[in-house]
C-alpha cells in the first residue's frame, strides 16, 4: 500500500507526455493531482478493499509503477483493472506479470465474478497485455469522447 508521503512518486510516474498520453487528460500530472489521486486510493481501499497499489521491484525494491482495481461506472459498477509503469520499466514484461498476478489475486479474494479493462484506442501495447492474460474483447466504451477498446475477464474464463 502507499505511504501518506508517496505523492512525489505518483507525480514522477505521470510527469511526462509519454507516460500520460493514454490517460484521461493526456497531460503530465501536477503535485496537486498526485495528492488527490493518492487520497482517492486510500479511500477506495477503505471502502472497496482494493485500489491501485504501489508496485515495487522484487529484486531491489525500486518503484516500478502502480496497478490494481477500482470500481468504474455509474449505475452498474464494474471492477476495472488499471496499471501504469515508469517509462524506464516498459518492455520488460512487467505489465503482463502484474496484470496476470492481479487477475489471480482478484478471483482468489472473490471481489466479483468479472472485471473489465479499457485502453486508449492507440495503446496497442496495453491491448496486447490484456489479450495475453486471456481477457476477451467486448463492446467499446466511450471515455473522454473516445471509443476505447474494452476487455473483460470472468472467473469462468480464468478456470476454463
Amino acid at each position: 500500500m502507499w505511504e501518506p508521503d508517496d505523492a512525489g512518486l505518483i507525480q514522477e510516474l505521470h510527469s511526462t507526455i509519454e507516460t500520460t498520453r493514454y490517460l484521461s487528460g493526456a497531460a503530465p500530472w501536477s503535485r496537486e493531482k498526485a495528492d488527490e489521486r493518492l487520497r482517492s486510493w486510500f479511500g477506495e481501499q477503505a471502502r472497496d478493499g482494493t485500489t491501485k497499489y504501489k508496485i515495487l521491484s522484487n529484486e531491489d525494491g525500486r518503484f516500478i509503477g502502480r496497478a490494481g482495481f477500482s470500481l468504474f461506472g455509474g449505475d452498474r459498477q464494474d471492477f476495472e483493472l488499471g496499471y501504469s509503469l515508469r517509462q524506464q520499466e516498459w518492455g520488460k514484461g512487467y505489465a503482463t506479470e502484474i496484470a496476470s498476478g492481479l487477475m489471480d489475486w482478484f478471483f482468489q479474494r472473490n471481489f466479483a465474478q468479472q472485471f473489465i479493462a479499457f485502453t486508449n484506442p492507440d495503446n496497442a501495447a496495453s491491448q496486447h497485455v490484456l489479450t495475453k492474460i486471456g481477457m476477451r474483447s467486448r463492446m467499446p466504451m466511450i471515455i473522454d469522447g473516445l471509443s476505447c477498446p474494452t476487455f473483460e475477464m470472468t472467473a469462468g474464463m480464468r478456470s476454463a
